[in-house]
């Protein structure tokens, strides 16, 4: 296997331009290496656990996911495109790191059944399947803000992906390996949930899909050309602000991240991470600290686009009705399916590997977002696509 494949993903230039100039700039994709792979990890009846109250739970086990995945490409030394999406995650990956992901996600899937009674699904793809299939899977790299960056993906290729794994007849290969565990270091759910940075705010979830696959590249940028124009540049409808953040502090609060990370037997964990809560109050106050802040709002992960948009943004109602229409009037012309959910708070999952560069924050709003949008999407796709 050529090292050159491995590191396809690094090698990829950052784009800096705006994100509704690069989905039209058709040669700044590139298409994934056929030899790589698509997994997804997916809570099968995440709607219903949302319903149940579970919502913070949910968005803690998609972070797991890709936590365990990012910890095997880190000390791989590749970086691999991944998405998250509220209940769950996508990555694409080379095939030197295939078996050892899905092998710590099988883990993982033991450990959330184990204490959450929640069942994770996991599933992979082989890209040249996806391609044989006659999908498409093209990626570009977009700086969104700062340092950060984020893969957009265009092409259908993830949805079918996902079909397929969400399909009764998909079986995952592979045993469990015995007694190991997964490494989770550096996943962290120390934020209580965040009230927008406006009093007159609310938080939306959203989701859109292209009917077309070939039209893609023009729906998306359409639609995010009228995100612009109404809410203004990303960092104004950034749901997440520095005044706002506030940490969690009762044991109760802490221990789900802890469960998710060790199951429920060491109280001990439990402690250490309490005191670290703790003295995390001191440490924002530093300078050190202050500069970490900053940087998370600016990693923290607001727009996915993995063959769909998801995204959480932050304004008035008046912003979002008037994005509507123009939603409404994409939709009416056969162009777009939109989903969403409004609330009055985000939820944020972390994953610090270090406090000065390595970390990125997953964002939803809170109730479970982008499940509840979801769900009404799937059902508006049924509706008006008979």
């Amino acid at each position: 296997m050529t090292v050159n494949s491995d590191q396809f993903y690094s090698r990829l230039p950052v784009n800096r331009i705006p994100l509704s100039e690069l989905l039209t700039e058709d040669h700044l994709f590139y298409k994934i290496p056929e030899d790589w792979h698509v997994i997804v990890t997916d809570i099968k009846g995440s709607t219903a656990v949302v319903q149940g109250g579970q919502h913070e739970t949910v968005n803690l086990i998609a972070t797991g996911s890709i936590v365990a995945v990012l910890n095997i490409s880190f000390k791989a030394n590749i970086t691999v495109p991944f998405f998250f999406g509220g209940d769950g995650a996508t990555f694409i990956i080379p095939p030197s790191i295939k078996e050892a992901a899905i092998k710590a996600l099988l883990l993982y899937k033991k450990n959330t059944q184990e204490s959450f009674d929640i069942h994770l699904r996991i599933g992979t793809v082989a890209v040249n399947d996806i391609y044989a299939a006659g999908h498409t899977l093209r990626v570009s790299k977009f700086n969104s803000s700062g340092n950060f960056h984020i893969p957009v993906i265009l092409g259908n290729g993830l949805n079918y992906a996902e079909r397929l794994i969400k399909g009764e007849d998909y079986l995952l290969p592979g045993d469990l390996p015995a007694d190991e565990e997964v490494d989770l270091s550096g996943m962290q759910c120390r934020w209580d949930k965040i009230k927008p940075p406006e009093s007159n705010y609310e938080v939306v979830s959203l989701i859109v899909v292209a009917t077309k696959p070939e039209e893609q590249a023009t729906a998306f940028q359409k639609v995010i050309t009228h995100i612009d124009a109404i809410y203004g540049a990303p960092e104004k409808r950034q749901p997440i602000s520095i005044p706002q953040l506030r940490l969690k502090t009762t044991f109760s609060e802490l221990g789900l991240e802890l469960i998710a990370r060790f199951g429920r037997k060491r109280l001990s964990d439990l402690v250490k991470s309490w005191l670290t809560t703790f003295l995390g109050y001191i440490y924002f106050r530093t300078r050190q600290g202050k500069s970490y802040l900053t940087r998370l709002v600016e990693m923290s992960d607001t727009l996915v686009i993995d063959g769909k948009i998801n995204t959480v943004i932050t304004g008035t109602e008046a912003q979002r009705l008037q994005l509507i229409q123009h939603l409404n009037q994409l939709e009416e012309a056969g162009k777009i399916y939109y989903a969403f959910y409004v609330s009055k708070e985000s939820v944020m999952s972390c994953y610090v590997r270090d406090y000065k560069q390595e970390h990125i924050h997953f964002v939803d709003g809170s109730e479970g977002g982008y499940t509840k949008a979801a769900g009404v999407l799937k059902l508006k796709i049924v509706h008006l696509s008979h």
